[in-house]
């Protein structure tokens, strides 16, 4: 629940207020880490918030102080890539048809995240502005590597705030085991409990997921590269994390097993309001 996680993070500055930068992705994971930013806000943490100009969900508000950077797209050009992006995500169809749109909404994807990013890092007022305030830690959420090469940048503990990252990279970054005996793999529609010939099937998506996840993320490793002035791999930014909160609980997903410093916090997925008849 969002107190839990709020006790979490308090824990960083040993209960004492503290400054917490925070760069979220748009859409619905921004309505799920908003409710925790709003609830450390009342409990006397100085929040500021890091966006594009152009967004979807992440507004000015009250509870922080909100940062912007300009951009080359539109608002047009952004609400047509998430709408796409959503029509993919109900779609159905066979393995190889659902891979292929997924290659492509990914991809679309991927251009706005690192376009964006690109732009954040190329901004050097705002690069400043986040060396000179000295914050204490770094609240991100990874499906966009943005927060956690900044970061690595202001050399600060990185908290991210994830519901899953294609490809299992999350499970490689934390050395975290994922048997193909019985952890399914996206687009198996696979259970917990397979006959061997599905867990053969099981094992042979993992091929690919490397090959969707080479394209998608292997531009945040070039873009840290050449911003932080080091090699530096997609592992090497996920790794870095000092704890990852995880929004899903296994009562509704399948059990899979966790290293230490990941917690799962149940299935904050949207702001908890009263929906219509």
């Amino acid at each position: 629940s969002p107190p839990a996680v709020v006790l979490l993070l308090s824990l960083l500055g040993l209960a004492a207020a503290g400054k917490l930068l925070v760069v979220p992705a748009d859409g619905s994971h921004w309505l799920s880490m908003r409710e925790v930013v709003d609830i450390l806000e009342q409990r006397g943490h100085e929040v500021v918030v890091v966006a594009p100009e152009v967004t979807m969900r992440i507004k000015p508000s009250k509870s922080f102080a909100m940062k912007t950077y300009s951009v080359h797209y539109t608002q047009e050009d952004l609400k047509k890539e998430f709408q796409a992006f959503f029509h993919f995500s109900f779609e159905q169809g066979s393995f190889l048809e659902r891979f292929v749109k997924a290659y492509q909404a990914i991809k679309r994807i991927t251009k706005f995240g690192v376009s964006s990013c690109g732009h954040l890092l190329q901004n050097k007022e705002l690069i400043r502005y986040l060396e000179e305030r000295k914050f204490d830690a770094v609240l991100t959420d990874p499906v966009l590597l943005c927060g956690a090469i900044l970061a690595k940048h202001l050399s600060l503990p990185a908290v991210y705030f994830s519901r899953g990252i294609p490809c299992g990279l999350d499970f490689d970054a934390t050395q975290c085991p994922r048997p193909p005996s019985y952890v399914p793999r996206g687009f198996t529609q696979l259970t917990d409990r397979m006959s061997f010939l599905q867990r053969v099937k099981n094992l042979l998506h993992d091929i690919p997921d490397t090959f969707l996840c080479d394209f998608a993320f292997e531009p945040y490793s070039k873009l840290a590269s050449e911003f932080l002035q080091q090699d530096v791999t997609v592992q090497d930014l996920l790794s870095q994390a000092s704890v990852w909160l995880l929004r899903s609980e296994f009562v509704m997903e399948y059990p899979r097993p966790l290293m230490p410093n990941i917690i799962p916090i149940g299935g904050v997925n949207c702001a908890h309001k009263e929906l219509p008849q």
